[in-house]
């Protein structure tokens, strides 16, 4: 009797489906992404470490990981800051164009990346509609670069936001007013500690989009070495001029970074979980 007790409990315990579906997702990701990524690890260790070192330290690939990263993490805070600020007028206010702006926020996603590489570059070159108005460069600069980041990472972060800005009661906001809370300090001890975990996912989506970006850029980075050349850039010269052994060298170095950021960021998701829940 206890033995088919077990076993209903058991039987009871997982859904309907969990190991097969659980199968098929395994089989997913890594035909998608485990084993593509595996393949660049795989094809590295077979080059000698004194070739791959050579190509990975060049001076020239050092300064494209500088640029690349440094953009790339500069794009994701300003993402972070304007997209929490955009997400809180599109659910907390309603006027005229609402829908129209909150369908925009999703055009980077719509549009390909070569058409917006155009499109920026048109805008703030030097005698472009934007950039004949300004005083400093923006085309053909890191700044160019940067811009460029901002515009497909944006998304990301409002659409990370919105939903717990949605969920968010405002009662609470009225019972910490009622307290004696102004609204700086119910911002910071009410609503902060709700969006910080989304936050941290939207800049952690915006950064990876980022440092991987190639076809909005390569347009508006003016590709000038040692100064608007990008990693992404750098490994399609070497595929191009058939280094596929320095392509994925290089590709390897920005794959670890990015899986180390990653771990970072979910370690901090997971420290503000615990903290402020």
């Amino acid at each position: 009797m206890a033995h088919l007790q077990g076993l209903k409990v058991k039987r009871n315990s997982v859904l309907p489906g969990f190991g097969i579906s659980l199968g098929f997702t395994m089989f997913y990701i890594s035909i998608l992404v485990i084993l593509p990524l595996s393949t660049i690890f795989i094809h590295s260790v077979t080059v000698p470490w004194s070739k791959v070192w050579e190509t990975i330290s060049d001076q020239r690939v050092v300064a494209s990981y500088q640029l690349s990263i440094g953009a790339s993490l500069l794009a994701a805070f300003i993402n972070v800051v304007f997209g929490v600020l955009i997400a809180w007028v599109l659910v907390r206010y309603r006027f005229p164009g609402r829908r129209m702006i909150d369908g925009l926020v999703d055009l980077p996603f719509a549009l390909p990346t070569a058409i917006a590489g155009i499109a920026l570059t048109t805008l703030y070159s030097q005698n472009g509609w934007i950039g004949q108005f300004l005083n400093f460069k923006v085309a053909f600069t890191p700044l160019g670069i940067t811009l460029a980041l901002t515009f497909i990472g944006l998304p990301f972060v409002v659409r990370t936001v919105q939903p717990v800005l949605q969920n968010v009661d405002k009662e609470i906001e009225e019972a910490s007013a009622s307290l004696g809370a102004n609204r700086l300090q119910t911002f910071v001890r009410v609503i902060f500690p709700e969006l910080l975990p989304a936050a941290l996912t939207g800049f952690a989506l915006a950064f990876a989009r980022a440092l991987g970006e190639y076809g909005s850029v390569v347009f508006i980075a003016g590709n000038m070495p040692m100064r608007t050349e990008i990693t992404p850039l750098l490994i399609m010269t070497k595929l191009e001029q058939y280094d596929y052994a320095g392509a994925t060298a290089i590709a390897a170095v920005m794959l670890i970074f990015s899986f180390i950021l990653l771990f970072v960021i979910n370690l901090l998701q997971w420290w503000t979980n615990r903290k402020f829940i």
